[in-house]
C-alpha cells in the first residue's frame, strides 16, 4: 500500500511527488504520458532561461524519484474505494494507496466515473475541472486534485504550484500538524 498515488507526471503531479516523496511517504506517480506539456516551449517560468516541455517533465519526475517517488508509466482504468484508502486499476495491473491526487491535466473522465463532483472549467479549451475546496480536496475523502483538472491556470508554473500546494495539505493531515519543507544552505 502507498501513502500517495498520483495520476499524472505533469508539473501538477511531478511537483506534488517531490514533496510527498521528500516527505518520506511512500509515493507513487501514474502517468499515461499524455500530458500537454509535453508539447510546450517554456520562456516564461521563473528561475530557468528558457526550457522544453519535455526537459522540465523530465527533470521533475527525476527530482521525484531521486527522493524515492516511484513512476509507473500506464493509464488508470477506476478508481474503487477500499476500507483503507483505495484501489487504482491499470491498464498494466493494481495498485493501493490512503490518498489519491489526481494531477491529470485536461482530463477528468475517470473521476467522473467514479463520483467526483465537477464543474465547467475557466481556462481556454478547459471544458470541466473538479470541484475542489481550497486545500483541493474533492467530494471523495482521499482523493485530491492539483493543477489544471483543479482549476487553477494551465501555466506550468502555476501548476507546480498548486501540486506542491496540495502535497503540503496531504503530509499536514497525515502527520497531524502543518508541515513545512525548507532547506538551508550549509
Amino acid at each position: 500500500m502507498y501513502d500517495v498515488a498520483i495520476i499524472g507526471g505533469g508539473p501538477a503531479g511531478g511537483s506534488a511527488a517531490i514533496y510527498t516523496a521528500k516527505a518520506g511517504k511512500k509515493t507513487i506517480i501514474i502517468d499515461s504520458n499524455q500530458g500537454v506539456t509535453k508539447r510546450a516551449m517554456l520562456n516564461n517560468h521563473y528561475g530557468v532561461a528558457e526550457i522544453t516541455g519535455p526537459d522540465l517533465v523530465e527533470t521533475g519526475l527525476n527530482q521525484a524519484k531521486k527522493f524515492g517517488a516511484e513512476l509507473v508509466e500506464t493509464k488508470v482504468t477506476n478508481i474503487t474505494k477500499l476500507a483503507e484508502g483505495f484501489k487504482l486499476e491499470t491498464e498494466n495491473g493494481e495498485f493501493e494507496a490512503k490518498y489519491v491526487i489526481l494531477a491529470t491535466g485536461f482530463l477528468t473522465d475517470l473521476a467522473e466515473q467514479v463520483g467526483i463532483k465537477t464543474k465547467p472549467g475557466t481556462e481556454p479549451r478547459v471544458k470541466t475541472i473538479f470541484d475542489v475546496d481550497l486545500l483541493g480536496k474533492t467530494n471523495i475523502d482521499g482523493i485530491w486534485a492539483a493543477g489544471t483538472c483543479a482549476g487553477v491556470s494551465v501555466h506550468t508554473i502555476i501548476t507546480a504550484g498548486d501540486g506542491a500546494k496540495v502535497a503540503i495539505n496531504i503530509i499536514s493531515e497525515m502527520n497531524g500538524e502543518r508541515y513545512v519543507d525548507h532547506d538551508v544552505l550549509k
